[in-house]
């Protein structure tokens, strides 16, 4: 590795430490004593989520320990030496399960169907059953923020839902805490990582090349906003962090039927001034001031 390699490899591996360890600490994500199953698919960004939390494993004020596990789900032409060969080499206990979801999805999904959904229902099922098996007590998953973005898109143009995916919550079955260590990181930061350490990168032939994925469009308008429009990302990401009830049409998030104008403000209610967008001026408060009407004779 060359200076200039290895001076742009700290920068960035400080930079997405901070980014986990920012996560982690805002949503308490890891506790003295878990065991944290992390699942490695052999893609860029569940390579860089195990490098990551192995590095702040050894700084952290809590102890935790890291159980790598990834599902040979037997895609043909899936090199099953590699994981097991890398794992080994960064000495990190691991799990390979084998388990032939490849041909269940391919039998039951019809041809030109995206296989995505049900492909992920089996997997979820099989990692909550080896979490149980393990005594794992988080489950980290390895979403990014642009992940987090496109979901939350996705929800929103196909779904009609303002949902997003969480950086931490309770699995379907209740039994599991999920965990994104993830959840602040730029993909673009991963793939500059994953170059520069070489992590052997497994591709997925089963999704990765299916066309027209609704994912896959939402993921290339994100990154044409970026490319043209620097800084909407950020600001859109940290939108999700600051959510308004009562300026959405949600009532039974807010209780719109029960608002009265009786003089109090509630919480998240309208102001004339926001102070971070328009400083009242004398002028502008004139403007918006009551007005006392002079009647003539």
């Amino acid at each position: 590795m060359s200076k200039k390699e290895r001076y742009e490899m700290n920068k960035l591996t400080k930079r997405l430490r901070h980014a986990v360890g920012d996560a982690i600490n805002d949503y308490n994500m890891i506790e003295e004593g878990d065991k944290i199953m992390v699942c490695l698919s052999g893609g860029k960004d569940s390579y860089g989520m195990l490098d990551i939390l192995m590095s702040l494993q050894r700084v952290a004020p809590v102890k935790f320990e890291l159980l790598a596990v990834n599902l040979d789900q037997k895609q043909p032409g899936f090199p099953e030496d590699v994981l097991p060969a890398y794992l080994k080499s960064v000495g990190v206990p691991y799990r390979i399960i084998e388990q032939d979801t490849y041909s269940i999805v391919k039998r039951v999904v019809p041809e030109g169907k995206t296989t995505c959904s049900l492909c992920s229902r089996l997997r979820r099922g099989i990692l909550y059953r080896v979490a149980s098996e393990e005594g794992c007590t988080k489950i980290a998953l390895g979403h990014h923020r642009d992940d987090i973005l496109a979901t939350f898109f996705l929800n929103f143009f196909y779904g009609a839902k303002l949902k997003g995916m969480p950086p931490k919550l309770v699995s379907d079955n209740g039994e599991h805490m999920v965990i994104r260590p993830l959840a602040y990181v730029r993909e673009k930061d991963l793939i500059r990582y994953a170059k520069l350490k070489q992590f052997p990168i497994i591709p997925c032939n089963l999704c990765g090349s299916q066309p027209n994925l609704q994912r896959q469009v939402v993921g290339d308008m994100l990154r044409d906003w970026d490319k043209k429009h620097p800084g909407r990302i950020e600001t859109m990401f940290s939108a999700l962090s600051n959510v308004i009830p009562s300026h959405l049409n949600d009532h039974n998030l807010f209780n719109f039927k029960d608002l009265k104008s009786d003089g109090i403000l509630p919480e998240g209610g309208d102001m004339l001034f926001d102070e971070e967008e328009i400083a009242p001026t004398n002028e502008l408060s004139r403007l918006f001031a009551p007005q006392k009407l002079e009647l003539g004779e």
